[in-house]
């Protein structure tokens, strides 16, 4: 190791201990659709919870079987622990009058923070009756809702470019979302240059950067494809050769995921979203090394 990469290495870590104070975090889960899943999850909030994020949010897929677990889970949370959580609501299967309901019903049983989505078309040929900047516009209608939103540093798979993305993020936030959180990623320089660019649109809330820690490169590759992720080039050669070996798997993800909070903290970020696939192991030695701790 040379000795400047040696000096950045160390100033790195420095700085990491030194703004370690400053640093939020929040977790994002979804609904088991097992038994050996729900203990997981379960498990997996136990462990996180003494971290005190500033919220953790709880994913749903179309239709509203999934939506009711969704709300179980909020609920038993809200229950159960001191944990802020935060559904995530779509539009694309339910009309206004149902969601005016749905957030009536929310607000009414202590929820405070929503992640307001469109949702993915069950057919993408069909045009959406409303957008998640509408859905954003309804939920402050009915309450004076804590709302976050996603954004996309490498574009929506389905916007025709990256302008008319932003563009979109920015009619979010005008609505009135209070915060936007990414896609997940894994080059830095893309989040770092769409943070600038919202800034040029006049977008002035927080743009979370969404960490994943890839404990499998080959379910990642199938999410990256459906999601518009770009992968480095360098990262299937981390995880050459380590299908059978989950462990090394694990470690390799934890340090990619850590090595990217590094670099996004020194570059000011103070809030990081977890996509925590509902285990809690390499979120909370990230959220350790960030300096996160009970």
């Amino acid at each position: 190791m040379s000795y400047t990469h040696a000096r950045q290495v160390e100033s790195l870590n420095q700085s990491l201990s030194e703004i370690a104070s400053d640093i939020n975090v929040s977790f994002e889960f979804f609904p088991p659709n097992s038994a050996e899943m729900e203990t997981t999850l379960w498990n997996s909030i136990e462990r996180l919870a003494p971290l005190k994020p500033s919220f953790v949010s709880v994913t749903y897929g179309a239709g509203s079987g999934t939506r009711d677990r969704t709300h179980d889970v909020i609920k038993r949370i809200q229950k159960e622990t001191a944990l802020v959580a935060a559904p995530h609501l779509t539009c694309i299967d339910a009309g206004r009058e149902e969601l005016i309901q749905i957030a009536k019903d929310y607000w009414d049983s202590g929820v405070r923070h929503i992640v307001a989505l469109r949702g993915d078309l069950p057919d993408s040929s069909e045009k959406p009756s409303m957008y998640a900047s509408d859905l954003v516009e309804l939920l402050k209608s009915v309450a004076d809702f804590d709302i976050s939103v996603a954004a996309y540093p490498e574009g929506h798979p389905e916007a025709p470019n990256p302008q008319f993305d932003l563009l979109n993020l920015k009619r979010k936030v005008d609505a009135g979302a209070n915060r936007a959180i990414s896609q997940f990623f894994f080059d830095v320089e893309s989040y770092l240059r769409f943070r600038d660019r919202c800034v040029t649109v006049g977008i002035d809330v927080e743009i979370i950067p969404g960490i994943l820690p890839v404990t499998n490169y080959n379910t990642l590759k199938r999410f990256a494809g459906l999601t518009n992720v770009h992968v480095p080039s360098w990262m299937p050669k981390m995880y050459e050769g380590l299908d059978d070996d989950e462990t090394t798997r694990r470690l390799v993800g934890a340090n990619i995921a850590m090595e990217q909070v590094k670099v996004l903290s020194r570059e000011g970020v103070k809030d990081f979203h977890f996509y925590t696939l509902n285990r809690a192991e390499l979120t909370y030695a990230i959220c350790h090394t960030l300096g996160i701790r009970p």
